[in-house]
């Protein structure tokens, strides 16, 4: 079999790798938006014929590994696209959003005469139509419940944490009499995370292409994402009469700082001031997390059971709509606002930062990372001045940041994952989903625990397996 990775390829977003078995059978492993292309459209430039691939497989929900799903169909793909249940309906919300993100953009680009230069620029990559013609091609499976896709191939998902319906994909190949199999591991969560439940062992495996988004990074020790959100809110809402401006990805992060704040609440530990959810897609999004509520951790399940729905308290407001989001504007006393989208590249958050990126009794904390590029990462990397809504902003708000709510295993989770593999049986080890430095720290590490082939693939190049 072959292995070329097309996307995720020495950077962090747009994965998208490709599996072709003896015989030409194509398995398409993710089809993520590449946040990091300068223009959308470009993202429809397939490097291979859409319809040439025969499976679709993906790893989770979030939008750099499926949001290029409705593009693929559009081009032309007409097979299966298997994930696991709870991926199914937080996909399907992720999708649309995208959509009404790009319409978003287009209006923007009608209006902005910097943008007018060509028609093609203010066209959508996909259309409401495309996504649900996706959504139509989709089978969900359990997690741990082999499925045989034909006489050559089965694979089996395995919960890894990061999101709710998160998994590592296991593919078993039989080719010419000789049984192979790889491991995908899609975004590895770490230990510990609030709701979620811990990444499990991926099973040992000839060849795994693994994430490596934290490594040589570790996550801070010692301290318990409570104590810093609850310091955060006496700092920006009690000691001084701020708000907090919390940038959260809809769906993952967003439900764990609701029930970070509602553990607050129960223990009387949340000053008596309101909170604000602003993303339609999050409200949606907390509907799937209780409808999954089985898949949620231990400590999520015990809360539930002793002080009832983990994701409602008093003075929390799920924003229903853009008039009650403008509103917030006009409430004068301190608050919390959570809102998306955590890189802060459209949505509501970016209006929310529109009115107070120049107040100084503001707090931005960010909770997540961003990438390159991205508004959230010129504010981390203390720019002065920033473009919000077609305007110069000087950025005279407090920018805060934490990595406890990070969904990502950092270098020494990653190790930790990996190191339950076989460095004898383990033919090759594939990292992708990286900054090169990161892979470089990781490849370095492996290297020092006798893992002799660790390979960071560029994009387009092929390996046979």
């Amino acid at each position: 079999m072959k292995f070329t990775s097309w996307g995720a390829a020495r950077q962090v977003t747009g994965s998208m790798h490709l599996l072709e078995l003896a015989g030409g059978y194509k398995i398409l492993i993710d089809c993520g938006l590449d946040y990091e292309l300068r223009d959308r459209i470009q993202n429809e430039q397939f490097p291979f014929l859409p319809s040439e691939i025969d499976l679709v497989i993906v790893t989770h929900a979030h939008v750099d590994h499926s949001g290029n799903l409705p593009t693929l169909v559009r081009c032309g793909y007409e097979g299966q696209i298997l994930c696991t249940t709870a991926t199914y309906p937080l996909m399907q919300l992720l999708l649309a959003d995208t959509v009404n993100i790009f319409m978003n953009d287009q209006k923007t680009k009608r209006r902005g005469k910097k943008h007018r230069h060509t028609a093609r620029n203010k066209t959508p990559l996909y259309l409401h139509k495309h996504v649900m013609d996706a959504m139509d091609r989709v089978v969900d499976i359990d997690f741990h419940k082999p499925f045989r896709v034909n006489g050559q191939l089965s694979i089996e998902f395995i919960p890894v944490g990061h999101l709710l319906g998160a998994a590592a994909v296991v593919l078993s190949v039989e080719e010419n009499g000789e049984q192979k199999s790889i491991a995908f591991s899609g975004d590895i969560g770490r230990k510990g995370y609030p709701v979620l439940q811990d990444p499990e062992i991926i099973p040992a495996v000839d060849y795994l292409v693994c994430e490596s988004t934290y490594g040589g990074r570790f996550h801070t020790k010692g301290e318990r994402i409570e104590d810093v959100l609850w310091q955060v809110i006496m700092d920006t809402c009690v000691n001084s009469p701020g708000r907090l401006i919390i940038p959260a990805f809809s769906i993952g992060r967003t439900q764990a700082l609701i029930y970070l704040l509602n553990k607050l609440f129960q223990e009387n530990k949340l000053p008596k001031i309101h909170v604000f959810v602003d993303s339609p897609l999050a409200n949606a999004a907390t509907d799937v997390y209780r409808r999954y509520q089985h898949q949620l951790n231990d400590e999520a399940r015990a809360f539930y059971e002793q002080y009832g729905d983990e994701f409602e308290f008093d003075n929390l407001t799920y924003v229903q709509d853009a008039q009650q989001s403008r509103l917030i504007s006009n409430y004068y006393e301190p608050c919390i606002i959570i809102s998306s989208a955590g890189m802060l590249e459209g949505g509501r958050i970016q209006d929310h930062l529109y009115h107070n990126i120049q107040n100084f009794y503001c707090t931005i904390f960010f909770v997540g990372y961003c990438a390159r590029g991205t508004l959230g990462r010129k504010l981390l990397d203390g720019a002065p001045l920033v473009r919000i809504n077609d305007r110069e902003l000087s950025v005279y708000a407090t920018i805060r940041k934490t990595d406890l709510l990070s969904g990502h295993a950092d270098h020494e989770g990653l190790l930790g994952m990996i190191g339950h593999q076989d460095p004898a049986r383990l033919k090759k080890i594939f990292l992708v989903h990286g900054e090169p430095r990161s892979m470089e720290a990781m490849a370095e590490s492996l290297a020092g625990k006798g893992y002799a082939s660790v390979v960071m693939p560029e994009r387009g190049m092929t390996y046979e397996l």
